[in-house]
């Protein structure tokens, strides 16, 4: 959803990035702590920490008394947590968040070694099988004193800090780390985070802004990739380190001038040091092993892997029924229509305004989409519409009025902000009554006639468009402060496409499309809208509030994050409100999105327990994965964007958030021909497939232009074609956390030549995407892993590529044409033939595309249920599990499971089959060019193991 965050930073007059960076003058003084009280066990050890000497009281109240808890919790993983020995630090609540139980393991048994020295105190972690140091607070590799600063924000002190407003730890790293993930961000300098001497500073504070670079938005993940490969790339190692915590925080990755390393600084609002390290030692290993910390991702209906269609600014149900009519006549497929805010009554959650989109319609269209094997999903908002008098029945706020399920101001009033419906409240997802409410007016709304296949969670970070508690002290029968929308007078959306052409377009600045005159020059170009801020809400965000014996700077804390909003206040709920539990906005900000997709997700599965819960979120955090996916947030219809949306995807397979993508073709401004063809070629290769669009904007739906609805058809075939591999995929990402979509060096870890690529991505182990991410070119450059030892195929044509091993291979790519290509050894289940839907696609027979390697030899497996029932109590889910084992020439085909498979293999296509079969026939043929083997006229059941020979 398109915000007006932009405007109101500049009428607050919020500082850029890194303005507020803080010296505290008396950091460097900070003593340290000293560890006593020692008491070893098997699988840990228990120590205290205790000041070493005068208190600093840098950015808060140094805390005397620390407890170290050191667990061996698997072979793989070693939890590491510094909590203040009071317990009134802020921790993630265990009943929120639970975490794998009964797992002890034993130190010798661990691949991890904890090491420490007492005084001043300091720990590190090694591995055991190398010896390699993966995390050193010694910091023995560092400068004696600070050197360097980075982009303005001074490194006062690599102290170990531990305050009740503060938290500050740091740790050295090989110079030059190749580090990923600490998002969620949109990094210009890529999927690997920069860590040179100007390096990375990363704020962890969720907001909602219009997909900045190098600042923070809709998500925190604190979690890191670090994969190292030795010096003549031969051998490689990769670990992961995750900080469980919530806290508001900055992150530094930074080479220090004359340092023979490179540095991570935590710096933290609150909260406790709770670590966790991952062996790995690959890199699919290690993000597997945060997946089972975690949890693993939710199981994603079959549906959900086809193309969804949305568009703020479907005004109607008319011109939404028109969107589905026009995509089927154009023969692109359409699985998910989607409806913004347009649908609302006066812009409220669950509701349907009663002239353009009438309950009656909504339930006829939505019963029409399902007729023909659609779906359909709507948008839900975070906040509450207030209803300002007696006679405005709106259910859900008045329901949760009476249950007392809102977050509240310090004096326990109702916190009122604003949002679209104007005054506004806020679901408090931790009080105890929030789960039921929210259950009653989602099964409301669906048995009112918005049967939804899923639900969208958007504005969840969460927004709001004023300053503190705005509502609660003025005349909640005045209209708010009016919000201008794109596409509103005055507020058009006119900027020209990045690839704009006066040859093409004319002279006169006309922009044509299919014949339809879309606007002329002679409109201004628009600006995001804001608010003003009255000077008594800035005035109200700047209270204090207690937490147990000790009084904190609730809304200013003393050390200033990188907020991109300058105060933490600004465009969500304030800082000083007040949660159940006496929980405070300060402590649980970044858990909102959080809470919100489990509160959701555990809704829809009481509502139909048998049926997997599909939701898409905007904001999120560790374990978001086990309730909801994502979409990328509000991006641009830029070039550059398109890029972003790769290293966008592959954060979040990091970050245990597989189905994910973004909005495709672009959502702030006018997209044009090229770009959209581009990039809808680009997403049906990635998990979640949307395109999106704001209000006001050029139309983008893909039959709008002949060449995009080509390529968009083309692209689906491929994606439709690969549904039983995408679909294993995510099956074993449910049950063994292994990410389906891939950096190339994740699969080829001791290739170091491929640590920084980002434009090209793999789909689990066996296809390569190779996307065109620049305008106006026919080719595209693309390095192929295996340095010479693999082969790659072309998917299209099955051809070997002539590749130079090691470096870029040029690809033909005309508009049209996104090429992808098939690595040796792999066997694949496809659909033979995709239909307009999933449910059609799955009804036709499958085929095997069997890729030998120089052995002969090939292997794959493939996972097939029914596609939408969701796992019972003991967590399993009828299914069929398939293994397809090639060698001399005959195919192996073994399997496990009750569901029962009613479509056959009807067609196996060899690849790299270099002498002819003896039994060429009619249904057998050989094409020697191509070393290819098809035989075709097949019906092997899947139900029974069966072996298939042509050698």
């Amino acid at each position: 959803m398109f915000t007006v965050s932009a405007g109101l930073a500049l009428l607050l007059g919020a500082a850029p990035l890194l303005a507020h960076a803080q010296s505290s003058g008396n950091v460097s003084s900070c003593p340290g702590y000293t560890l006593d009280g020692l008491q070893e066990t098997a699988s840990g050890l228990l120590a205290q920490l205790s000041l070493a000497g005068k208190p600093c009281n840098a950015f808060g109240t140094d805390i005397a008394n620390l407890t170290l808890a050191v667990t061996y919790e698997t072979p793989d993983r070693l939890r590491v947590l510094i909590a203040d020995a009071a317990g009134a630090q802020f921790m993630l609540p265990e009943a929120y968040f639970p975490r794998p139980t009964n797992e002890t393991s034993t130190e010798d048994a661990s691949d991890l070694v904890f090491n420490y020295d007492a005084q001043p105190f300091a720990f590190w972690v090694s591995r055991r099988s190398t010896g390699d140091v993966l995390f050193d607070t010694r910091l023995v590799s560092l400068p004696a004193a600070p050197t360097t600063a980075l982009d303005g924000t001074p490194l006062d002190s690599f102290a170990f800090v531990f305050e009740d407003q503060y938290l500050q730890l740091t740790s050295s790293l090989p110079r030059d780390a190749n580090v990923y993930g600490l998002g969620e961000v949109i990094a210009t300098s890529g999927f690997r985070r920069d860590i040179a001497e100007n390096g990375t500073l990363q704020t962890w504070w969720a907001r909602d802004v219009t997909d900045p670079t190098n600042e923070n938005i809709y998500g925190a993940h604190p979690v890191y990739l670090e994969h190292r490969v030795d010096t003549n790339g031969t051998a490689s190692a990769a670990h992961a380190v995750f900080l469980s915590s919530a806290a508001g925080a900055d992150v530094v990755l930074t080479t220090p001038a004359g340092a023979n390393a490179s540095l991570v600084q935590y710096r933290m609002l609150g909260g406790v040091l709770d670590f966790y390290f991952f062996a790995g030692p690959t890199p699919v290993a290690a993000v597997a092993q945060y997946g089972a910390l975690v949890g693993t991702p939710a199981w994603v209906p079959y549906w959900a892997f086809g193309f969804h269609l949305c568009r703020w600014g479907y005004l109607d149900v008319n011109e939404t029924r028109e969107q589905v009519a026009n995509m089927r006549a154009a023969g692109v497929p359409l699985e998910v229509m989607w409806n913004d805010i347009d649908m609302y009554h006066a812009r409220r959650d669950f509701t349907t305004d009663p002239t353009s989109f009438p309950i009656d319609e909504m339930r006829t269209f939505i019963e029409e989409l399902a007729a023909n094997g659609q779906h359909y999903i709507p948008i839900v908002d975070a906040a509450i519409g207030h209803t300002a008098n007696d006679t405005d029945n709106y259910f859900p706020f008045i329901s949760g009025i009476e249950k007392n399920v809102f977050v509240t101001n310090p004096d326990n009033t109702t916190y009122i902000g604003q949002v679209w419906p104007g005054y506004t409240v806020f679901p408090d997802w931790f009080a105890p009554n929030t789960e039921g409410w929210w259950g009653e007016a989602i099964t409301n709304w669906s048995d009112s006639g918005i049967e939804f296949s899923g639900l969208w969670l958007d504005m969840n970070e969460a927004s709001s468009f004023c300053v503190g508690s705005c509502g609660t002290t003025g005349n909640l029968s005045d209209t708010t402060t009016p919000v201008s929308l794109p596409g509103d007078p005055g507020n058009l959306v006119t900027d020209y496409p990045e690839g704009y052409n006066s040859a093409i377009w004319g002279p006169s600045g006309n922009i044509t499309i299919n014949g339809t005159l879309t606007f002329g020059n002679d409109t201004v170009v628009a600006s995001s809208a804001g608010f003003a801020v009255p000077d008594d809400e800035l005035a109200a965000s700047t209270q204090f509030g207690k937490r147990a014996d000790t009084l904190r700077n609730l809304n200013v804390p003393p050390y200033t994050i990188h907020n991109g909003f300058g105060d933490l206040s600004v465009h969500t709920i304030a800082t000083n409100a007040t949660h159940a539990n006496g929980f405070v906005e300060l402590d649980v900000h970044n858990l909102f999105g959080y809470m919100e997709e489990r509160t959701t997700h555990l809704a829809l599965l009481k509502n139909q327990p048998d049926r997997r819960p599909f939701l898409i979120s905007r904001s999120t955090f560790p374990s978001t994965g086990h309730w909801s996916g994502h979409w990328l947030g509000d991006n641009f219809s830029k070039w550059a964007y398109l890029r972003y949306s790769i290293q966008g995807v592959l954060q979040f397979q990091l970050y245990q958030i597989p189905m994910v993508g973004a909005d495709t073709c672009g959502f702030i401004g006018n997209t044009d021909e090229e770009l959209c063809n581009r990039w809808m070629s680009l997403s049906a290769f990635v998990p979640f497939y949307r395109n999106h669009n704001q209000r006001g904007a050029l139309s983008q739906e893909p039959y709008r232009w002949d060449s995009v609805a080509e390529a968009t058809r083309a692209a689906i075939a491929v994606r439709y074609a690969l549904l039983p591999y995408w679909y294993t995929l995510f099956a074993n990402a449910s049950t063994l956390a292994t990410p389906p979509v891939r950096a190339l060096f994740w699969n080829f870890p001791d290739e170091a030549e491929l640590l920084g690529v980002d434009l090209q991505f793999m789909i689990g182990d066996n296809v390569l995407v190779t996307p065109v991410t620049a305008p106006n070119v026919s080719n595209v450059d693309g390095i192929f892993p295996g340095r010479g030892n693999v082969v790659w195929r072309d998917w299209y044509t099955h051809e070997i590529v002539n590749a130079t091993a090691g470096t870029n291979t040029t690809l033909d790519a005309p508009l049209g044409h996104i090429p992808v290509h098939i690595r040796d050894g792999a066997a694949l289940l496809l659909h033979i033939q995709p239909g307009y839907t999933t449910n059609e696609t799955r009804a036709a027979p499958y085929a095997l595309l069997l890729a030998l390697d120089g052995t002969g030899a090939a292997f794959g497996n493939a996972y097939i249920d029914d596609g939408v029932s969701n796992p019972g109590v003991d967590g399993t889910i009828a299914n069929r599990s398939l293994t397809f084992t090639v060698g001399n020439g005959t195919l192996s085909v073994r399997g496990a499971g009750e569901f029962k498979v009613l479509q056959p293999v009807a067609r196996v296509t060899v690849l790299g089959v270099s002498t002819p079969p003896t039994n060429v026939s009619e249904n057998v043929t050989y094409e020697a060019d191509l070393g290819r083997v098809n035989i075709t006229g097949l019906a092997l059941d899947l139900n029974e193991d069966t072996t298939l020979s042509w050698a």
